[in-house]
């Protein structure tokens, strides 16, 4: 290994684009599109690269007082079957702030509001590929609507059973492999950490998402 793929400087994510030369849309979709951009990269080097041009999304991990979260059941068709997931939405409202997002999704997926809310986790879903950028949320202190969960839903969304699980238990079913949501998979590990550092790392649910346009 030569001495120019050793890293000396600080282990953390930044903001440094290559130069863009063209970007050409291939398709442009009722949620996301997919462009065709051709880079100038640090040593020079020029390609192009299909990336999925996406509004971004965020996840919700409510915890209750026993230390339980709330998984919801829905069917996803690209991979043919039935996932328990956390409460989560697209970004796909202009100009919302990510917390907005995340107490309206667990409002309109799971009927609940909550008195306290945190940054667990950010994530880029796939950056290989796609520019979707993911918070997830701690929401406690929760409170079940008047009259349950809006029936706002369509489609997959029109039926969202729920279930209560405690949260080293869901824990052990990600480790099996019996949970595979990467929200659900990142947001209950994240949460489990934080809990086991006792909350430290927790962030205010104020802060402002960092996306692939910089922090």
């Amino acid at each position: 290994m030569g001495d120019d793929e050793v890293w000396r400087g600080e282990v953390r994510d930044a903001y440094d684009p290559g130069e863009l030369l063209d970007r050409a849309i291939r398709y442009d979709g009722r949620i996301w599109s997919v462009v065709t951009e051709s880079v100038r990269l640090p040593d020079g080097m020029v390609v192009e690269r299909d990336i999925v041009d996406h509004p971004g999304a965020v996840g919700i991990v409510a915890l209750d007082s026993d230390d339980r979260v709330l998984l919801i059941r829905q069917y996803r068709q690209p991979v043919g079957g039935y996932l328990f997931e956390l409460p989560a939405g697209l970004r796909d409202v202009a100009g919302e702030h990510p917390l907005a997002t995340a107490q309206r999704e667990l409002m309109e997926e799971a009927g609940y509001s909550a008195a306290s809310w945190h940054v667990l986790v950010d994530f880029f879903n796939s950056p290989g590929g796609s520019t979707e950028a993911f918070r997830c949320y701690l929401a406690r202190d929760l409170v079940e609507v008047d009259g349950g969960r809006p029936r706002t839903g369509e489609a997959e969304e029109a039926h969202l059973p729920r279930a209560w699980m405690d949260l080293d238990a869901a824990v052990d079913l990600i480790l099996r492999g019996a949970l595979h949501n990467p929200t659900t998979v990142t947001g209950l590990l994240a949460a489990a950490a934080a809990r086991d550092r006792g909350w430290r790392t927790l962030r205010p649910a104020g802060d402002d998402m960092w996306t692939l346009q910089g922090p």
